[in-house]
């Protein structure tokens, strides 16, 4: 298969913020009743994991150097020198390298992620005196800050007001080599020696503490980023997906499990979940992203956009004539005919009740009605009025920026048929046949390949065509469909991200 799209991730470091959508809920203990409640649910694994962590370093290197180190002040009596005093200010950081990041899944906590090697130069000035009966000196000078660093960072997942939340508050570094040089002196005497010793001292609270918080604030604002870029990726108009979590997410050596309300949001109503399908069982490890979603989410969100209109569509004489031209054993009707001869003439669709979905492992049977009517121009009344139900097995692929629904019609009934503008039935039995072989080898196939263009175009709206995935998977079963699919990271994104948000 050619190489797909999907939906966006982010670096390991904040992985549990990827999946921390959606509004308050109350949070519950029983993971059995958290499923059965949970209308989507989603897996990252193990391999996801990793290639996320390869981009864990930019968020790091964020960190650091978007960081404000506050000016430190402090002083301390020395033995023969006497009181010394400093301060410390305009802490700038430079030369910024980082080395290798390694992590682990950790089965009922979260994520251990460690970063190695964080190699650094502050740079900065100095204000120091320092007096005795031996010595009394004031200097101001410009200062570097040698330094490299272990960063440990120890997120803990937890369900919190509805969203998997992240403490960060194990957070730690380990100094390999903190030297503070004054105006470049890198062979200090034993008197300067002594005084810049004990500032590091300081300096290392000082850095840890700006660091971990900068963390904590960079976990914070991709929090919010990611929920509000859910929020508007599953809204459109009056319709929105509410998906707060059920539950705290399950953590394993070799992968991370979230579970999401899924409800469907529209004109101030908010559809129910009773009693979903979901058991882990059904989700496997041998791909990167797995999303498992209920009919119970499908079919509210289907009649939200029957309500809202969604389900029309007009088609001009010529597109009609088009499409007509396929074989069609049966006789057209002579009133169509006439009809579409008008350069005016359309042919309007609509659903005429909200259509039901239900999945089984054979795919998607839709179950519709329709109506349509041929309009010749004018204000007159239509010059054709049906009304089917049809039975249809739709399944739905991925590839090239784009979605792809395929149909196959499995029963078509004509509920009702007539010329308006003669007041007429038609109960002829070659003309119904007519108006049913094109309902399913003109109607239905136009029908599917508009709605795969507007659900490709509200896709792209959103954002979906920025995000790279491979060789996607939809797998229909009895109740459910489950998507499972491997990524490759777009590192210009994460780029792009961190530099509006921090500039």
């Amino acid at each position: 298969m050619s190489r797909k799209e999907s939906a966006p991730v982010i670096p390991l470091l904040l992985l549990p913020l990827f999946l921390s959508f959606g509004r308050a809920y109350s949070c519950l203990e029983d993971p059995a009743e958290a499923y059965r409640l949970s209308g989507a649910v989603c897996r990252l694994t193990y391999p996801a994991a990793a290639v996320l962590n390869e981009k864990t370093t930019k968020v790091i290197e964020a960190a650091f150097q978007h960081a404000r180190y506050p000016s430190m002040q402090g002083e301390k009596s020395l033995l023969l020198i006497g009181k010394v005093s400093f301060g410390l200010e305009n802490l700038e950081i430079h030369n910024l390298s980082i080395g290798r990041s390694e992590f682990e899944l950790v089965p009922g906590k979260g994520i251990a992620l460690k970063i190695s090697n964080v190699s650094a130069v502050f740079k900065g000035t100095i204000q120091y005196g320092y007096g005795s009966w031996l010595v009394n000196l004031a200097q101001s000078l410009d200062l570097e800050i040698e330094s490299q660093i272990d960063l440990g960072i120890n997120p803990r997942l937890y369900c919190g007001k509805g969203k998997v939340a992240a403490d960060t508050s194990d957070c730690y570094l380990r100094f390999h080599k903190l030297r503070l040089h004054l105006q470049g002196d890198k062979e200090p005497n034993w008197l300067k020696k002594l005084f810049t010793d004990f500032i590091t001292f300081t300096v290392k609270l000082v850095v840890k503490g700006q660091i971990c918080k900068e963390i904590n604030k960079l976990a914070d604002i991709l929090s919010d980023f990611i929920q509000d870029t859910a929020a508007h990726f599953l809204s459109d108009g009056d319709i929105s997906v509410d998906i707060g979590v059920t539950t705290a997410p399950a953590i394993t050596a070799n992968y991370i499990e979230s579970y999401h309300k899924g409800l469907t949001n529209y004109n101030n109503t908010t559809s129910a979940l009773n009693e979903s399908a979901f058991h882990p069982s059904q989700l496997t490890e041998d791909r990167m992203l797995f999303f498992w979603f209920s009919d119970e989410l499908f079919n509210p969100l289907i009649a939200a956009a029957h309500h809202d209109g969604r389900f029309h569509l007009n088609v001009s004489a010529g597109e009609l004539s088009e499409l007509l031209k396929t074989s069609l054993s049966n006789v057209t009707v002579d009133s169509i005919q006439t009809c579409l001869a008008g350069a005016s003439a359309e042919l309007r669709v609509w659903s005429s009740s909200v259509p039901r979905l239900h999945t089984s492992n054979t795919g998607s049977r839709v179950t519709a009605q329709a109506c349509g009517e041929l309009h010749c121009g004018g204000q007159g009344p239509p010059a054709l009025f049906f009304e089917t139900s049809v039975l249809v097995d739709v399944t739905a692929s991925y590839s090239d920026k784009k979605l792809f629904l395929h149909g196959s019609p499995k029963k078509i009934s004509v509920l009702q048929a007539e010329i308006p503008s003669q007041n007429k039935v038609l109960q002829d039995e070659a003309q119904v046949s007519f108006i049913k072989e094109a309902v399913e080898k003109v109607g239905i196939p136009k029908v599917l390949s508009v709605l795969q263009v507007e659900i490709t175009r509200l896709l792209d709206k959103q954002g979906a065509n920025l995000f790279d995935i491979i060789d996607p998977e939809v797998l229909p079963r009895d109740g459910f469909t489950v998507t499972k699919m491997d990524f490759g990271f777009p590192h210009h994104l994460l780029v792009d991200f961190l530099q509006k948000t921090l500039q």
